[in-house]
């Protein structure tokens, strides 16, 4: 992806050292260093902080795709796996204190999703996929995919990390949902590239990573915490937590999602990706809680905790930036950092109706 723009000191100097050569790696790193120390400092919260946000996201991006025109000899740079681990510890304090998490008293594989399914069917908030159904308009429904776009056009990607790192049950039921993901083989079923081609049809740019700079930081945040999670062994209890969260949360939402795209008059090329995940979801969240979350417990009870803390902060941090969403849309704002100029939609629909 290009370069986005930076939003503060620390995103501004690391673009600037990731501009230059890797090669022999004696760049100065304190300009650098200095400003990720002063930011986290200084933040008022990490989770909304545009800058150390944003510093994350460039930092996670050299490990998926890499940055244009940057030597990517950077990824391993210790200089910047140092500022990338102080950042990661700071945002990790954040989540852990925002959640609760349940009692940790579960004995069996069943017990754990039992508890899961239970986290996943509290109502915490606004409901985004009520919402797109019945009452988002057209420029509403493009923002809805901008934001879904920081992670949908990677999607699967963060937890793909984990199934080194996981072994038995655990690690055959991942592989069973990420195989899915990735569309069975067939790479125009990738769930990234159905995502995509949803965009194309709303007329939107489909570039990964196109809209880095239009997002705000809880955006950027809910992918981040998905790379934390994924790139750090000591971690992997949260991201099988975190999968079967989103897996749990997934199928229902997608319906209600791709009605509202329907309501529009869109047609099969945009509500593919939603209503793939109607019935593919269905299936996964079993799979998800009794084998992957369920099996990572029979083989490491010790992860336990990880586990439900994976789950409870993939839930909070969506209904974090739902909230905020929400809130702009009822204000008659935009949900983005700045409005998106007007753009014709590049596929034919009929009339909306109600």
């Amino acid at each position: 992806m290009k370069f986005p723009t930076a939003r503060g000191p620390a995103s501004r100097s690391l673009v600037t050292l990731l501009r230059g050569s890797a090669e022999n790696q004696t760049e100065d790193f304190s300009p650098f260093l200095n400003s990720v120390a002063s930011g986290i400092a200084q933040t008022q919260g990490m989770l909304a902080d545009e800058d150390l946000q944003l510093t994350l996201f460039i930092l996670y991006e050299l490990h998926y795709s890499g940055m244009a025109q940057a030597d990517e000899r950077w990824e391993w740079n210790p200089g910047l796996i140092t500022a990338r681990g102080q950042l990661e510890s700071v945002f990790e304090q954040e989540l852990r204190a925002a959640v609760v998490l349940p009692e940790l008293n579960a004995c069996t594989s069943d017990a754990v999703a039992e508890v899961l399914f239970a986290m996943a069917a509290v109502d915490t908030g606004p409901s985004m996929s009520r919402f797109v159904a019945k009452a988002a308009t057209v420029e509403q429904l493009q923002e809805f995919l901008i934001h879904k776009s920081i992670y949908q056009l990677k999607e699967a990607d963060p937890h793909t990390w984990a199934i080194p790192r996981l072994t038995g049950r655990s690690k055959a039921a991942m592989v069973e949902i990420q195989a899915d993901e990735y569309g069975g083989g067939r790479p125009e079923r990738m769930h990234s590239a159905l995502f995509a081609r949803t965009m194309r049809g709303l007329g939107l740019d489909e570039d990964y990573g196109g809209y880095v700079d239009a997002v705000p930081a809880l955006t950027l945040a809910g992918t981040n915490m998905m790379s934390m999670f994924g790139l750090n062994r000591r971690l992997r209890g949260a991201i099988v937590g975190h999968l079967a969260a989103y897996e749990m949360t997934s199928s229902q939402p997608n319906r209600l999602y791709g009605n509202g795209f329907r309501r529009h008059g869109f047609k099969e090329d945009v509500t593919g990706y939603f209503d793939e995940h109607v019935e593919a979801d269905a299936v996964h969240e079993q799979i998800a809680g009794r084998d992957l979350a369920g099996g990572l417990f029979d083989a490491e009870p010790a992860l336990l905790e990880d586990i439900y803390f994976g789950a409870a902060a993939a839930l909070a941090l969506d209904a974090m930036s739902t909230q905020r969403t929400m809130d702009a849309w009822e204000s008659g704002t935009t949900s983005l950092l700045a409005p998106l100029p007007t753009t014709p939609l590049l596929t034919e629909k009929a009339p909306a109706h109600d």
